[in-house]
Formats: C-alpha cells, structure tokens, sequence
C-alpha cells in the first residue's frame, strides 16, 4: 500500500454493531458489580428479614421487611482497625437470632436482661436489679391472670412444665436467686414487645451471645398482609408507605 493511501473507511453498519456490543458490555460489567456488592453486602454486612409473627407489635408489624446490621455486635478485638462502629449490646436494643435450639429458625425480640442482671416479672411489670424497667413500647392484648407463667416471672415450680425445653427447666432451678432470676455470663433475657403474643426467653431460656446476628435497624419495606391482594389498586393500598425508611427503635 502506498504511504498516501488513505485506510478504507470502516462501514457505518460496523461502527454501530461495535458501539452496541460496547453498550452492552458496559451494561453487563455494572451489573456484575452490583450484584457482587449486593452479595458482599447482604453477606457481610446487611441481611434482609421479614416478620413473620405478631410478637413485636406495635414496634414491628406482620409483613415489615427489615434490614439488619450483621456487624453492629462484632468483636472489636477481631478488627484492631475498627472501621465500623461497633458496640457491646445494650438493652432495649432489638435483634435478630438463630433460635438456641432446633430448627434454629431466626428470631426477632428486645433485649431485657442483661448478664449479670438480676430480673423478675411481677404482675407484668418488669424490675430489673430491684428497679422497674421502664418499656413505653410494649403491649398486653389479653386480661392478666394473677400468678400466670407469662405476666410472673421466674414461675413456681408446678409452672416449670411450661417451659419449652428441659435444659430450661434446669437452668430455672439452677438460676434461681429467691423471686430472681440471675441472667449468666454471656447470655441475654429477651422477650417480645408484644408480651401475650410472644415465644421468648420466658418459655425457651437465656439467649446465648454467639446466637445473635445482628441489630434491626430500618424498614425497607412494609405491606399489610390482611388485605386481599385481588387487584393492582389493592396490592398498592397493602403497602404501608408511612413505614418504608423508618429507624428500628
């Protein structure tokens, strides 16, 4: 080829065809990212959960969709660098857990007892180390029943029976202090909000702390699952956009 030949123009049908097939691989390679930071994220850092019960109410519906913080809990001494916030668990604080015990289904509920706290139930009304606990969050849905396993707490013996599992019976005997209950090193008492409703550390025994998984900390998404969802007008008025984005307290 002469040094003054001029390169053939390359056809218009394949510059295009290169600029789609360009498109396309850009489209391709942001999807690869994202879903690869949606996995690192939801593995790592974030998990989605959906309440499935009623025992959190009025804090947490049937069919609000959370996102928990996996690392709100972690060991700090595991990451000398202490890039995330991390902290100890406090009470108050709602989580998400494995169940102790077989099927080990995750669990959502609201720390009460503290290890080391010295807890009892009194008439639905919770003492901590002698003093009240203040919980503007909770509710009863049923009428009291004077000495009932649920509303009085650790139970008499002929109560015993109620617990869930056996180890729990030991450890009620074992933990006993007079009316107290004395919550061991390393373990959590926790209950639902919703106290008549609830299938918690009353009937299943302390919450062991390599059980938690993490901290519910927002609503991203909430539908009312009562309604019939028969047309597109209902499956829009089942959503309860007032609690989308709202911080789990």
């Amino acid at each position: 080829m002469s040094p003054d030949a001029k390169p053939k123009a390359q056809p218009e049908t394949d510059q295009k065809t290169e600029q789609k097939v360009s498109t396309v691989r850009e489209y391709v390679d942001s999807l690869l990212v994202t879903v690869i930071l949606a996995l690192f994220g939801t593995t790592f850092l974030l998990q989605a959960f959906k309440i499935p019960s009623s025992s959190m109410e009025e804090t947490l519906l049937v069919g609000d969709h959370l996102l928990v913080n996996k690392f709100a809990f972690a060991d700090v001494s595991e990451d000398p660098t202490r890039l995330l916030p991390y902290r100890d668990v406090r009470r108050g604080d709602i989580i998400v857990f494995k169940y102790p015990f077989p099927p080990y289904q995750h669990f959502v509920k609201r720390v009460v007892g503290m290890p080391g706290d010295r807890l009892k139930i009194a008439e639905r009304q919770v003492f901590i180390n002698g003093q009240p606990l203040p919980e503007p969050y909770k509710i009863h849905q049923r009428p009291s029943h004077p000495g009932s396993f649920q509303d009085n707490f650790p139970p008499d013996r002929r109560y015993f029976a109620y617990a869930l599992e056996s180890e729990w019976a030991d450890d009620l005997s074992r933990w006993a202090r007079g009316d107290e209950l004395l919550v061991p090193p390393g373990k959590y008492f926790v209950m639902g909000d919703n106290r008549d409703n609830s299938l918690d550390s009353r009937y299943w025994g302390f919450l062991p702390e390599d059980k938690i998984q993490g901290q519910a900390s927002i609503v991203y998404w909430s539908w009312d699952q009562g309604i019939a969802l028969a047309s597109v007008v209902d499956k829009i008025e089942s959503v309860r956009w007032e609690r989308i984005g709202s911080l789990i307290q």
